[in-house]
């Protein structure tokens, strides 16, 4: 699910932002992601009963923190939905220009909600497939780019080499401020990358899963993130690579390979609703574990399983959220995107800035005991943090993401209130 909108659709943002100098944004936020992610590991195999990372945050920050968390990470989801319900949109209009932009999404948001409503195996099914297809797409992109490279394929704007690379202003083109400037996008392409903290109650043999699949993580930025983009830009001189179209689609049909980019666009249109499909699954657990210890009539209907043991009505509820996109679509088209990736990737930061501090107070608690440890601590819990933290700053200097970075603040103090309201009512 991680691998979505933000690599295929938003990376041309990035490489308009800083050139090639992305593939350093991408290497350096890999990193931060993958001890992100041992933290969470660490805090997974603690105890692997839990069933998502808010039950860590509840426990070693408070109840506070963990409600004002599970709801905030419920409006990440959510938002990121907005932005592949949106992409989707775009995609399409490569194949069918006069269709109306909502139109894809709201299809797509139907036929997914089905999927996720009938059970959890057909949930893992779908995006089994939809994985499969991005992945051997990819891996035969990065072939086929280096075949190009080696043959110096002819192209419109001269031949297909690792001179496009470093020849037009060498790797920092943009100098520093345009290779920050990047950091909010590539940040957005890994925004989803802690689900693995809410499928462990569902996996079966997670001491062994979690494990693999979190090891797993710096091989597969490597291939799937550096690699993709490298030969993008080894095919196609940077500079001419569109902010708003998706490179992938764009590079193919521009280098006069038949089919190719309609091939890519389809793979591009799956791996939006891949990442959607994990969407919908996410914010249905999500608002089912938020309201399934809730007293209100309202929590208590939310809360109530389907036949098939699924959180249907949870499902619904937060689907009906994501379709908002569908009426951003329909009257603001050329702003939702870069909206609403802004808003996710502000709250995502707020999520993962709480999933180490909660790693933290854990070592604090228990600094002695064996499992999945993370490496460098706590010199790496503090990497992280200040890196969550930079990104945020570099936010403030943008305005479209400035909007997103009020509103997200607006919600989470808002939450916090609300809580503080809460326990002083019933006290």
């Amino acid at each position: 699910g991680t691998i979505g909108t933000g690599l295929f659709l938003g990376s041309g943002q990035s490489i308009h932002s800083a050139g090639p100098s992305i593939l350093f944004a991408y290497l350096i936020t890999g990193g931060i992601c993958f001890l992100l992610m041992r933290a969470l590991g660490e805090l997974l195999m603690s105890d692997v009963d839990s069933h998502t990372f808010i039950d860590f945050i509840t426990k070693y920050l408070g109840k506070d923190a963990g409600w004002v968390t599970g709801w905030t990470y419920w409006i990440c989801w959510v938002a990121l939905a907005m932005a592949e319900v949106t992409a989707i949109g775009l995609y399409i209009k490569f194949w069918l220009p006069d269709v109306p932009q909502w139109l894809p999404g709201l299809i797509a948001l139907a036929v997914l909600l089905l999927l996720n409503l009938v059970s959890v195996g057909l949930f893992g099914e779908a995006e089994f497939w939809f994985a499969l297809i991005k992945i051997v797409a990819i891996i035969g992109l990065i072939v086929l780019g280096i075949f190009m490279m080696i043959v110096r394929f002819k192209t419109p704007l001269g031949h297909a080499s690792l001179a496009n690379l470093v020849n037009d202003g060498g790797l920092f083109p943009k100098g520093f401020g345009g290779f920050l400037m990047s950091l909010q996008m590539v940040v957005f392409s890994f925004v989803g990358i802690e689900m693995v903290g809410l499928t462990a109650s569902e996996t079966k043999d997670p001491h062994k899963v979690i494990p693999e699949a979190i090891n797993e993580i710096p091989m597969r930025i490597l291939l799937f993130y550096v690699g993709a983009l490298f030969v993008i830009m080894c095919i196609y001189p940077w500079r001419h690579v569109s902010p708003v179209n998706s490179p992938f689609v764009e590079v193919f049909n521009n280098v006069g390979i038949p089919f190719a980019a309609d091939i890519i666009n389809f793979v591009v249109l799956t791996a939006a609703a891949s990442a959607c499909n994990s969407s919908i699954f996410s914010t249905g657990r999500l608002l089912f574990s938020l309201t399934v210890t809730g007293k209100s009539q309202s929590a208590q209907w939310a809360a109530k399983l389907s036949r098939r043991q699924v959180p249907a009505r949870a499902i619904l509820i937060s689907t009906a959220v994501i379709a908002v996109a569908v009426v951003l679509n329909l009257f603001l088209p050329g702003a939702v995107f870069t909206l609403v990736s802004s808003m996710a990737t502000i709250s995502f930061l707020f999520v993962w800035a709480m999933i180490m501090l909660a790693h933290l107070r854990y070592k604090k608690l228990y600094p002695h005991k064996e499992g999945f440890r993370m490496p460098f601590y706590p010199v790496s819990d503090y990497l992280v943090l200040g890196f969550l933290l930079l990104t945020a700053i570099i936010m403030l200097f943008d305005r479209a993401m400035l909007s997103a970075l009020i509103f997200a603040v607006v919600w989470i103090a808002t939450l916090f209130i609300l809580r503080r309201l809460r326990r002083a009512a019933k006290a």
